[in-house]
């Protein structure tokens, strides 16, 4: 007992020396085998992101470092917010009474209104936490059926507003940019061509392309289309791939996402705006309810051991930073404050700490390690490994078979780790050889649980969340 609580210890302070000195491993890049991300001395980054669109737009400083200081305590590395934001964020004012744009001109920026952003950025990179940047969100290039705009962009104002925010932000080492926004660019429109130019008018303001990491954001989309890689896979400026799951139960995300892992040039590919939590399901929440903590932590495991190299988190409520005397988008909501504590969320460090708690960047994905390897997404199970350690996600506890032999090692040690809890069990020490069948400790809906295999020799620790 006495190792588990040093243990936990060190993680805690680990963890308090990362938000007292961040990026001290200096700015984010793609690593050299262009699956997962990291420092700029090789030192791994994960991923763990939160959806709040309305950051900017509907909190005050106040309000702003409340939330940020929340997040970076449970663990999460991430923020994904939007500086031109969705819910009428050109003509509703900010907090301040400011809107981000003269006479809704992206060549004029309203000075007052970024200074506010700047503040946020600069308060999350005080506790540790990227920006995940939407310069803005799509319906101010594509409208469509909801969102209320304008369409203000054309191909020069999005490389002059690009350039712009990009000079702004260049010397911020917590920023990753994220284009898109909610859209698919249309076929036969300037879509494309806008989303480009906004690129490029990044990269000019921050001084070069290799000092801007870019990302586009994009709707669901299908299994054969890959994400964001359908209209940019084979641009330079967009260094990691997006998928979206469009809030719907058990959505099949993880075969998207084996899709762009497999697609060449080989870039890292992620669920960045998975199912939320408290969210009506497929917004209908009359005939389907509304998304609960399994569904969103189903949504993580499933897509990470399928090649992610990192996963958002949602919460509808704190999306839209929804507060009593707004208008709710899609239902009533708790207050986003009140939503900070939803258990999905609290359970997203367990996530983060089985992922870093073995070498994270030769991680693949391999469902050949099952003889069960295709089961409906309700059961689904899933399997990752790296060289010497592999993990297996039962959805349902459902028992499984691995093929042994696909780690190093003659002996393999195995645990249960509880994605509710964090606690992990042991679970006894085998052959590395022919098939061995595992039972998790319970099955039904809502037991889901993770194998964790290790070549013995390596003496990984067993993994501890609370002493």
């Amino acid at each position: 007992m006495k190792k588990y609580i040093l243990l936990a210890g060190l993680l805690a302070l680990q963890g308090l020396a990362m938000a007292q000195k961040p990026f001290a491993h200096g700015p984010l890049k793609v690593s050299d085998n262009k699956r997962y991300l990291v420092h700029q001395d090789g030192t791994p980054f994960f991923y763990l992101g939160d959806t709040a669109w309305e950051l900017f737009h509907r909190t005050n400083r106040e309000q702003a470092d409340r939330y940020l200081k929340r997040r970076a305590e449970q663990g999460f590395t991430v923020v994904q917010a939007v500086a031109l934001a969705e819910l009428d964020g050109l003509n509703d004012p900010n907090s301040n009474g400011d809107k981000p744009l003269l006479n809704n001109d992206p060549t004029t920026p309203n000075e007052a209104y970024f200074k506010h952003v700047d503040y946020i950025i600069d308060k999350a990179a005080e506790y540790g936490l990227v920006i995940g940047l939407l310069p803005t969100w799509g319906d101010k290039v594509f409208k469509d059926r909801w969102g209320k705009g304008p369409e203000i962009f054309t191909t020069q104002t999005a490389r002059t507003y690009g350039h712009y925010m990009g000079n702004r932000y260049k010397d911020r080492q917590n920023i990753i940019w994220v284009l898109g926004g909610d859209r698919n660019p249309r076929e036969g429109s300037q879509d494309v061509a806008v989303w480009r130019a906004m690129a490029e008018g990044i990269q000019e303001g921050v001084g070069g392309a290799d000092k801007a990491l870019m990302t586009f954001h994009p709707q669901p989309n299908s299994v054969q289309d890959g994400g964001a890689s359908k209209w940019f896979g084979q641009d330079s400026w967009l260094d990691f791939n997006m998928h979206q799951n469009g809030h719907c139960r058990d959505t099949p995300v993880y075969d998207h996402i084996t899709t762009s892992y497999n697609r060449q040039p080989t870039k890292p590919t992620m669920d960045a705006e998975p199912i939320y939590e408290d969210h009506p399901v497929c917004f209908n929440a009359r005939e389907l309810g509304t998304s609960n903590t399994l569904d969103v932590r189903k949504a993580a495991y499933l897509d990470l051991f399928a090649g992610a190299h990192g996963h958002t988190y949602g919460c509808h409520d704190i999306w839209q930073m929804y507060a009593p005397g707004r208008e709710p988008i899609n239902g009533p909501h708790m207050a986003w404050y009140d939503a900070l504590e939803l258990p999905g969320a609290n359970q997203m460090k367990f996530v983060r700490k089985l992922m870093e708690s073995r070498p994270m960047l030769d991680r693949v994905p391999d469902q050949s390690l099952l003889v069960e390897n295709n089961y409906p997404p309700a059961e689904r199970i899933q399997a990752t490994r790296g060289k010497d350690y592999a993990f297996v996600y039962s959805s349902a506890g459902k028992p499984f078979t691995v093929n042994m032999g696909k780690i190093l090692g003659g002996q393999v040690i195995a645990y249960w780790f509880d994605p509710r809890k964090g606690e992990v069990k042991q679970a006894g020490s085998f052959s590395n050889k022919g098939q061995q069948k595992f039972a998790p400790p319970s099955a039904g809906y809502g037991q889901d649980w993770v194998l964790i295999l290790d070549d013995a020799a390596k003496q990984y620790p067993m993994l501890t969340m609370n002493p």
